[in-house]
This record gives structure tokens, sequence and C-alpha cells, in this order.
């Protein structure tokens, strides 16, 4: 019997019937979208937690370790220093005013702060780029299921994708915040278990470090290959778990301003501890197995082959969790942002309210479809993220915050802040890295967006009835 391929279908259904059970609860557009605004500090620390460890935080953490070494822990460590930010800077601020102004997505707000240009061009570029990031959680499922059952590669990819969006289009946000306490869990348990006995069996530390294949960097906690390696992580991550529509939309459902406080500022703490977990796993992957030939399969690896069958199977089941988990959340976003910021905002302006949660469902299935297709065309997890978080961080990060924070800024400054911002990343990106590896693409995107973002705003008249400041 393979147990570990047992386990992991009777968690899938568990999870889908727990989630259709929730999912009664759920009566209209509010509920979908905020949880009725009634999430408490632990529902917003799980569901917050859950979300952010996912394909990146696990597999592509693990795979980063692999070849870097302890200096893949600025993966999941500066998602925990972007979401301290949150916790106590962004996170209550935004929500007194979506509480205010009854605001169900960062397209409500955006428009509320800079109009409905902003909030159209935003959506729909935040839209497209989200679909990469549903992408690799959809590549690292099927990696798991390709080391249990030599799944073939489409196969993990239809599965893991029909699993969360089965139980999310029937609930929500109410549904996936309740799903995720129970994700949260298994993905815990199973990570604080297999951990020590994985180090263990390959001989401890002091092994992991003196392998025979082992680079001299790899105990820098402080190494960097480059832009987007090590320390310099924190430029790409840092400011997308800040300004996040999903983790934004999180925070609306939070019950007060003191859970968004203290449920998002423990989930940094949890975060940045669980950060060493998958960066010793790749560790000791690298020491003990040299020839893993794909950074996807390299933490369900040495899982499998370093573990008794039964905590094996457990700790397959943790990094599933992982996955399915932030897939519910970035499905949130894709079925939010259609439905409130798009087709109620600018084609049925008179939408009733089960109107919009029948189209934010089916915009729930028609982003799981698309995440398939693409995931099937991406090669990495890393590949996938790197794509979604260098957008968000350079389209949004300057409207968010200069918005929450300056009364003078309007849509001419947001719209000179995306357009600058995109486009030097593009530029960078595709046209001058080769030629200067030393440019990094998001770190100039960002600094693009925040210079036109203050040129447009020096120049710019005195605005009138700019939004009041909670």
């Amino acid at each position: 019997m393979n147990l570990p391929l047992v386990l992991l279908i009777v968690y899938s259904v568990g999870l889908i019937a727990f989630g259709l059970w929730i999912a009664r609860l759920v009566r209209g557009t509010g509920d979908f979208f905020v949880a009725g605004r009634n999430l408490s500090a632990p529902l917003i620390f799980s569901t917050v937690l859950a979300s952010n460890i996912g394909a990146g935080s696990t597999i592509g953490a693990a795979g980063l370790a692999y070849r870097d070494g302890i200096g893949a822990w600025w993966w999941n460590g500066s998602a925990a220093i972007g979401s301290i930010f949150l916790a106590f800077f962004i996170g209550p601020r935004i929500w007194a005013i979506a509480k205010a102004h009854n605001l169900y997505t960062a397209g409500d707000y955006l428009e509320l702060r800079f109009g409905r240009e902003v909030r159209g061009f935003i959506s729909s570029l935040i839209w497209l780029g989200t679909l990469s990031i549903l992408a690799g959680q959809l590549i690292a499922g099927a990696a798991v299921l390709s080391v249990v059952a030599d799944t073939p590669r489409w196969a993990g990819i239809v599965i893991s994708a029909v699993v969360m969006t089965i139980y999310f289009v029937a609930g929500g946000l109410l549904s996936s915040a309740w799903v995720n306490a129970v994700q949260l869990v298994v993905l815990l348990g199973g990570f604080l278990i297999a951990a020590p006995m994985v180090i263990g069996h390959v001989g401890g530390l002091g092994a992991i470090m003196a392998g025979p294949r082992v680079p001299a960097h790899f105990g820098d906690f402080f190494y960097s290959a480059g832009p987007a390696s090590g320390w310099t992580r924190l430029i790409l991550l840092g400011p997308a778990f800040i300004i996040s529509p999903g983790l934004l939309q999180k925070a609306y459902g939070a019950a007060s301003e003191r859970a968004v406080r203290v449920g998002i500022g423990v989930q940094a703490i949890v975060l940045a501890l669980f950060a060493f977990i998958p960066a010793l796993l790749g560790m000791a992957a690298r020491a003990s197995n040299p020839d893993i030939a794909s950074a996807n399969l390299v933490l369900p690896t040495v899982l499998v082959e370093h573990l008794p069958v039964y905590i094996g199977a457990l700790a397959l089941a943790a990094i599933y969790s992982a996955e399915v988990s932030t897939c519910d959340a970035i499905l949130f976003m894709l079925a939010t942002s259609l439905s409130q910021d798009l087709y109620k905002r600018f084609l049925r302006p008179d939408a009733t309210d089960q109107q919009v949660l029948r189209v934010a469902r089916l915009a729930a299935v028609a982003g799981g479809t698309g995440g398939v297709l693409l995931a099937l065309r991406l090669s990495t997890v890393m590949q996938a993220l790197d794509i979604f978080y260098a957008l968000l961080t350079v389209s949004l990060f300057v409207p968010v915050i200069g918005g929450l924070y300056s009364s003078r800024a309007g849509a001419r400054e947001a719209l000179a802040s995306i357009a600058a911002g995109v486009l030097t990343l593009l530029v960078i990106r595709f046209f001058l890295s080769g030629r200067y590896g030393w440019l990094d693409p998001t770190l100039c995107g960002l600094i693009a967006a925040a210079a036109a973002f203050l040129v447009a705003m020096a120049f710019a008249p005195a605005r009138r009835g700019a939004l009041a400041q909670p």
C-alpha cells in the first residue's frame, strides 16, 4: 500500500468536505469577500500564515538552500519582515478605512483613494500577474504527487487545482479561513516532526556542513549570489508582503484593529522561525543527495528518503497543505478582483449581490483553469513566483503606501508611479540584466515608481476632498 498517497487522498477529501460544510454559512458577498468582518486574531493568524507558507516558502526555499545554504532563510524571513510592517503600520490603518467605507477589495481602496482608472488598470494588471503565482503553487503540488505516486506532471497540476478550487468556490474567505486553520495544524506539525529527524538522519549540522560537495558559502547567513538571492530577496519580497491584495483583503475581514495587529504580528514571528526549517532541509538534501536534478524535487525527495514511511507521509501532507492553502488565497485575489473590481464597477454597476457572488465563483474557476495552463508552460516554482512578486511590488507598493500617508496624491501620481515602475522592471529584466548583472529589476522598478510618484506630486495642485486618514 502507498501510505503517503492514501493519506493525501483522505486529507484532500477531508479539506473539501470541511470547506463545503463551512460554505453553508455564506449568504452574500460580505461573507464571501470579507467573512462578515468577524475574523478573530487567531483566525487572522492562521489564514495569513497558511497563505504565506506556500510553494516558495517550502519547495522553493528548500531548492534555494540546496544551492545557497542557510541564506535561503531570507525567502521566508523577508516575508516575515514585510508582515511586521503590515501588522503595525499598514494593516490597522487600511482596516479602519475599509470598515468605514465598506470596502471589500484592494481595488475598492484604490478607487476610493485615486479614482476608477487606477482601480481598473491595477486590477487588470494584478489579475494577469496573479496567475503566475497560482501556477507556482500548482507546480509544487505536482512535484509532491510525482515523488509520492509517480504522477505525471500534468495530472498533478490538475489534481491540485481541483482540490483547492472546489472548497474555495463554495465559501470564499469564510471557508478559506477555517480550512486554513486545519491546514496549519498539519503543516506546522509535519515540519516540526520531520526537520529534526531528517537532520539527525544525515548526521547533524556538522555533517551537513562537512559534506563533500557542499560549497564554502553554505553557512553564510548573509550570502548573496546577486539580485534576488540571499538577503537581497528582501528587496523583492518584503514590499510584496506588505501590500499584497490577498493579504490586505484578509485584514479587511478582521473583527478589529487589534485582531489585525495581534494576528498578523504573531504570524510574522512564527514565519521568521519557520524560515529555518525548509532551509535546513534543503541543506541536508545537498549533503546527502548531491545529484537531485530539479530544485522542485529537493524537499519531497529528502522527506521520502530520510524519514520512516508514516512520518514521511505526514511531512508530504504538510507540504501539500502549504501549497493548497496558498492556492486558495490566490484564488481569493482572482475572484474578488474580477467580480468586484472589474465586473461590478465597470460592466454591471447595477448587479445584485447574488450576481456578483456568482461571478466571483466563476472567476475562481477561470483563475484555476488559467493557473493550470500557465503551470504547464513554466518549469520551476521560483520562475513563476518571481514574476508575480516583482510585478506586484513595482506596481502596487508606492500607490498603496503613498495613498495611506499622503493626502495630496491623486490619480496622476498613482498612474505615473505604476507606469514608471512596470516599464523600468520590463526594460531591465529583458534588455539590460544580461549586460549589467548587478542591476536588480525589482529594486530599480521600485525606485522609478517612487520617483515618478514624488515628481508628479510636486507639480500637482493641492487636492480638495482628499480621503481623510484615520
